[in-house]
């Protein structure tokens, strides 16, 4: 760990929570001399809250992150003790793969990593002040007086930036529990006129197994055969473990509704928003008042912890209250509680005032990622953090920035959502928020986001190779599948029963129907068994989608066609006739760079995109100043 009393680092990332893990190695893998800067080595890749990775829409953001080499898949894959793939009985697009860590597994897996990125140094300290002149990063200075100098900044605070735990009454001033809040780092960038804002989550408390009457409440199992994130994972090795699931009930409720004005939420002591969906349980009886009951499910966090976390019950109520109502649920009677749950209010940057590189418009090579641009999960700070790291790289080396944009992959859609429309609540990914989620599946974040990976510079040789292979037996296997071919009359001997219209259809155009997989059209032409079993699931998947992607491949082009209209960095929208005031007020505000992204913004209207297409192709902008993932 570097010690000297001034340094220097082509980028300095702050925090090493998920996003400054992802940030740090994603710029140091593009050849940055990256310092990480944290309070402790040993805090580096704490789960602060949920024992968890993945989950619907989440899990594509951390096959997403895998696919562009970062760290969260592969830390996850030697960490997990249950996994499971949600929605499993609907279509491969929202399916969502998830899997329960264990904390100590998985923070000693990220640590190997960060520790053996090449490029990378940890520098254990506070960030305190920002250096900057005209307008430019220029450094970092550190709370026992040390200087970084820089021309990059990467700040993923998490909820450390002014960070106040609320227990009933009493306010602690934390980051998380036994950890000081960054005070002065938020007022650096106060100082800097950046937009600020309050949100606020929340955690259960955290009970002993060893006293949870386990018999008493229902068993959760994992998948029978775990599915790795990383695909570079050829199997998950580690024992599978067995959660449980219970519920809350009458009483619980009632000891709830009781106390309800002594939670932080209720008592109008907390001003911050907090993230609608996952409420707090005292959010869930005063909203679903009419619910006899909510699950809560049992969560053990590692092999060796007895500790169990209880999933569904964040709350911000008293210490004593919090006794009563958990022992009021079946199975939990006589659980010893060994840590109180809390919610947390922390300070957050408006993501409007980024541009989609996640740099800040008012500060040149100063980047934002994680929950300081007001997201939620360890997910969405990894794949935040990933972007921003290797932007950051690339504005220390005088380079044009990189866009993942919202048709290629749904961290495209979240910063872009972010950078666009804000947030009014801890912002969380789901799937219902792409428009093209049939082409944004979990199985082919590869092909999707590798290639452009390789091309920035960012992703290693192992997974280059792991790449080629895999991509030449997918065009080996479709080829095949292509060339083979049945008329109905020779289908129907075979048990394949087809429209008898006379047209002869492909092997691949009959997987795409129900019924139909490989190991059934391997009885019809035994010479597709060579076919690795590794890629078969992803050409079923393609063969299910085919006709539903080349009418969607539309959409994206028209998509593209709007992004390719580029607006001046330094266009003035106040001298643009035609547009009312409020639709030039939004615009000034985020200075969207293309029409496309100017047609997200809530209320503005068609008219006022003519105008803007029009006066983009009128003004022929320069090229892009950024490389944009497609």
């Amino acid at each position: 760990m570097a010690k000297s009393a001034d340094l220097t680092f082509d980028v300095v990332v702050i925090g090493g929570g998920h996003a400054g893990c992802e940030a740090a190695a994603a710029a140091a893998r593009m050849g940055a001399s990256t310092a990480l800067v944290t309070h402790k080595f040993a805090t580096i890749g704490e789960m602060s809250c949920n024992p968890a990775i993945g989950g619907l829409g989440k899990g594509h953001l951390v096959r997403e992150i895998d696919a562009l080499d970062g760290l969260m898949a592969r830390c996850a894959d030697q960490a997990g003790i249950q996994f499971r793939v949600l929605n499993r009985r609907k279509g491969p697009a929202v399916r969502g793969p998830r899997a329960q860590i264990d904390r100590v597994l998985y923070r000693r897996a990220m640590q190997a990593a960060i520790a053996a990125q090449a490029n990378l140094s940890v520098i254990e300290g506070e960030a305190a002040e920002l250096l900057i002149a005209d307008e430019r990063i220029r450094g970092l200075s550190l709370a026992d007086g040390r200087t970084v100098s820089t021309s990059a900044v990467v700040i993923t605070t998490g909820t450390f930036l002014r960070g106040l735990i609320h227990i009933g009454d009493e306010k602690i001033p934390a980051g998380r529990v036994g950890e000081q809040p960054s005070v002065g780092l938020a007022q650096s960038l106060t100082r800097l006129g950046l937009p600020l804002g309050r949100l606020k989550t929340g955690t259960p408390a955290r009970l002993d197994g060893a006293t949870i009457a386990w018999d008493r409440v229902e068993k959760q199992e994992g998948d029978e055969t775990p599915e790795p994130f990383s695909s570079l994972t050829a199997k998950i090795e580690n024992r599978q473990i067995a959660c449980g699931i219970t519920r809350t009930n009458a009483a619980t409720h009632a000891i709830i509704r009781e106390n309800i004005s002594r939670s932080a939420v209720y008592s109008g002591e907390i001003a911050g928003r907090g993230p609608r969906y996952c409420p707090s349980i005292e959010d869930k009886i005063v909203r679903f008042g009419d619910r006899d009951g909510h699950q809560i499910f049992l969560e053990p966090e590692g092999y060796d912890d007895p500790t169990v976390y209880p999933n569904g019950i964040s709350t911000s109520l008293p210490r004593d209250i919090q006794a009563s109502f958990i022992r009021s649920v079946v199975g939990l009677e006589n659980v010893r509680i060994i840590r109180p749950g809390y919610a947390i209010e922390y300070d957050y940057i408006d993501p409007r005032s980024l541009s989609p590189t996640l740099e800040t418009k008012a500060v040149e090579g100063l980047f934002l990622a994680g929950q300081i641009n007001g997201t939620t999960g360890y997910e969405e700070a990894g794949a935040q953090g990933l972007v921003a790291g290797l932007n950051a790289a690339r504005r220390a080396g005088a380079k044009s920035g990189i866009i993942v944009d919202r048709a290629n992959a749904y961290i495209g859609v979240m910063i872009d959502d972010l950078v666009t429309k804000g947030v009014t609540e801890p912002y969380r990914m789901f799937t219902s928020r792409s428009e093209f989620r049939l082409s944004l599946r979990v199985d082919n974040a590869d092909e999707r986001l590798t290639g452009l990976g390789i091309g920035w510079g960012c992703v290693a040789a192992e997974r280059r190779v792991q790449f080629d292979r895999k991509s030449g037996e997918l065009l080996a296997g479709k080829a095949m599948l292509e060339r083979l071919s049945l008329t109905p009359n020779q289908a129907a001997p075979h048990g394949i029963e087809i429209n008898r219209d006379g047209v002869r259809r492909s092997a691949f155009e009959l997987l795409s129907r129900p019924g139909i997989d490989l190991s059934r059209l391997i009885e019809v032409w035994p010479e597709l068994a060579a076919i690795p079993d590794s890629i078969r699931p992803r050409i079923e998947h393609d063969a299910i989608y085919a006709s539903y992607v080349d009418r969607q491949r539309a959409d994206i082009e028209a998509f593209r066609d709007d992004e390719g209209l580029e607006l001046l960095e330094n266009f003035d929208f106040s001298r643009l006739s035609g547009l009312s005031n409020e639709v030039r007020q939004k615009l000034e505000l985020i200075r969207p760079r293309t029409v496309g992204q100017a047609g997200r913004i809530e209320g503005i209207t068609p008219a006022a995109l003519l105008l803007l297409a029009a006066a983009a192709r009128r003004n022929a902008p320069r090229p892009a100043q950024a490389q944009r993932g497609q």
